[in-house]
């Protein structure tokens, strides 16, 4: 599943080029597929913002800014010739028939004109509220080419009706086969492994459903909190930052039915499926199936931290701080014939104990054990920190005497089985991108369908009147997190022996 080089030189066109996602992540990855020679020559990486900058000043800007261990002083250079910087200001519009001087509109189309057989790519890597202007604006200027495509990043929109508003002005202007919602969380090689390891391997599928599997546990937990972000969290939560797009993409690849071929659409299909069978929560329901919580002052790695509500350098906390959350737990569960009766829980958290993303796939008991002491095997993948999967099965302790079980990992990290540094997410997504591949990117009724699930959970939330359950931060959560899964005699999986 390895991305193939793109096939001819292409323009990469980054808005929000200057911003935190840009410098953190984006240019890093593509120096590393450049300095792995999968970008063809030619391919230019054009950053837009309004910040002013000449070319020369925005490659000043990321030889200080970005950080690439083990990066080369021939590699940075040959890279940094390929970095361009155009300033825009969108909302100052295109006339008809053309662009505006002076807006910057007329220098991006000075800089892309000529290469209108290139791939080109628009990346958004700014907020929802401009893929709509932003697109309208390439539209007007004549810079949508057949051979163009575009790149939203979450999230996309806050609940249904603004997700359909963004598709429907960003799709007047680019088609569906153009459009590539990105979710990073797809990119990672622990998450391309699942289905590998799922429909590659025969031993796994005969026991991949209700009646071997007891429950599923999906975790993105956080050390950090959200300093200087309260503006922008109290409007977006738990929920809508992480369940609707990390956990649920996730709950999809675990759950999916096998695709008939490893094909840019029938996986898509696939997850889609799972998305309508999820059971509706709202309601009444949401008080058994849903905790939410927010994290007060604690201690997280050894350091006193503050509370959501005094986080510093964020705006002064308001009515809507008070009933944010910043930990979701859900109790969902997919109404098929395979799944029938398992439930999957979903737990996302800042100022967590410890930062770990990971799926535990905890098998039922054996029928008839005949050793005291064993405990049913889990199939634990592990996204980060370190990415890699574990077996845990039953094992007798060495000695003599009666038999002693312990439960023992069978261990495979990536970075110590292929011996190498393991891709970051956005190289193989921004590869995808280039080539055309959407298979890992999310189609719009995908995207709506999760909105479907999520709306219902989110109303009961809002008019329910009662405030998130406190936790300290360095927690692991509100106690309803814990009784959520205690109901039915469960525990999560850090909780159970090692």
């Amino acid at each position: 599943m390895s991305a193939a080089p793109a096939r001819r030189p292409a323009d990469l066109v980054i808005f929000g080029g200057t911003g935190d996602l840009a410098m953190r992540k984006l240019i890093p990855a593509l120096y590393h597929c450049d300095r792995d020679g999968l970008l063809p020559s030619g391919t230019r990486v054009i950053a837009m913002s309004r910040s002013g900058l000449g070319d020369a000043d925005y490659r000043d800007k990321v030889r200080a800014e970005v950080s690439v261990p083990g990066a080369t002083p021939d590699d940075w250079r040959r890279f940094l010739t390929r970095l361009h910087h155009v300033s825009v200001d969108i909302s100052a519009g295109v006339s008809a028939g053309g662009t505006n001087a002076g807006t910057g509109w007329d220098h991006l189309t000075a800089l892309l004109t000529g290469g209108e057989e290139r791939d080109r790519v628009f990346y958004l890597a700014s907020p929802p509220m401009t893929f709509g202007p932003f697109c309208r604006g390439l539209g007007a200027a004549g810079l949508v080419t057949p051979a163009s495509r575009v790149v939203l990043e979450k999230p996309l929109g806050r609940d249904l009706a603004s997700a359909q508003r963004i598709n429907d002005e960003v799709g007047e202007i680019f088609s569906e086969s153009q459009i590539f919602r990105i979710d990073h969380y797809l990119g990672k090689e622990t998450v391309q492994n699942l289905l590998v390891l799922r429909f590659a391997n025969a031993f796994l599928e005969p026991i991949w459903n209700s009646l071997w599997i007891d429950h599923v546990q999906i975790t993105v937990a956080e050390t950090v909190g959200t300093p200087g972000r309260r503006g922008y969290y109290d409007h977006a939560g738990a929920l809508r930052d992480m369940v609707q797009n990390h956990l649920l993409q996730l709950l999809c690849l675990v759950a999916m039915e096998p695709p008939s071929r490893n094909d840019r659409e029938a996986i898509r299909d696939e997850k889609v499926k799972v998305l309508q069978a999820l059971r509706p929560i709202s309601g009444t329901e949401a008080d058994r199936f849903t905790v939410r919580g927010q994290y007060t002052a604690g201690h997280v790695g050894g350091c006193a931290v503050p509370g959501y509500l005094d986080e510093p350098g964020s705006t002064p906390p308001t009515e809507a701080s008070g009933r944010v959350e910043t930990f979701a737990a859900i109790r969902a569960e997919v109404k098929n014939w395979r799944w029938a009766g398992v439930p999957f829980y979903l737990r996302t958290g800042k100022r967590m104990p410890f930062r770990h993303s990971e799926i535990v796939v905890r098998f039922k008991d054996v029928p008839h054990s005949i050793f005291p002491g064993g405990s049913p095997n889990r199939l634990v993948l592990r996204l980060q920190p370190s990415e890699g999967i574990e077996l845990h099965l039953m094992a007798k302790e060495p000695g003599a005497g009666e038999v002693a079980l312990r439960p023992v990992p069978l261990s495979l990290s990536f970075g110590q089985a292929f011996q190498g540094r393991v891709p970051e997410a956005y190289e193989r997504l921004l590869m995808d991108v280039l080539t055309g591949n959407p298979t890992l990117f999310m189609r719009r009724d995908e995207v709506e369908a999760a909105w479907q699930w999520i709306d219902p959970i989110l109303a009961t939330w809002e008019t329910a009147g009662t405030p998130p359950e406190p936790y300290p931060a360095g927690t692991a959560g509100p106690d309803g997190a814990r009784e959520l899964l205690g109901r039915s005699g469960r525990t999560w999986h850090e909780e159970e022996p090692a």
